[in-house]
C-alpha cells in the first residue's frame, strides 16, 4: 500500500503550493493539506465545495481501506456521476484519509 502525506518532503511543501481539483472549468477543491494514497489526492472535506456535491447511492469496498461512498458533481447544470469518493469509516490502516475526499472521472487534480 502506497500512501504518504503530501506535500511532505516535496517542492510543494517548500513553496506552500495549493493543490486544486477542477471540473467543467470550476475549482471543486483547493488545499495545501493533501494525503496521497495509491496515486489519489485526498482533500480535507472542509476544502471541498459542498454546493457542487450531490449524494450518490454508489458504494465500493477496498480490502484495506474499507467501504467507500461516492458523490456526484454538478456544475453549471452538468453532472459528473460518482466523480468523488470518501471513506466514512476507514479501516485503521487508512485512518489518515478519514474526513477526506478524492476525485476521478475527468476531474483534473494539480
Amino acid at each position: 500500500m502506497a500512501h504518504d502525506r503530501v506535500p511532505s518532503g516535496t517542492a510543494a511543501e517548500d513553496d506552500h503550493l495549493m493543490t486544486t481539483a477542477t471540473w467543467n472549468g470550476t475549482v471543486i477543491a483547493e488545499s495545501d493539506d493533501i494525503v496521497t494514497v495509491e496515486g489519489n489526492a485526498y482533500f480535507p472535506r472542509a476544502s471541498v465545495r459542498e454546493d457542487v456535491l450531490r449524494p450518490s447511492s454508489t458504494h465500493t469496498t477496498c480490502p484495506w481501506k474499507g467501504e467507500a461512498s461516492y458523490l456526484s458533481l454538478e456544475v453549471d447544470g452538468q453532472v459528473n456521476p460518482d466523480a468523488a469518493w470518501y471513506y466514512p469509516e476507514p479501516k485503521d490502516a487508512a485512518r489518515e484519509i478519514a474526513g477526506r475526499v478524492a476525485f476521478w472521472r475527468g476531474v483534473e487534480v494539480r
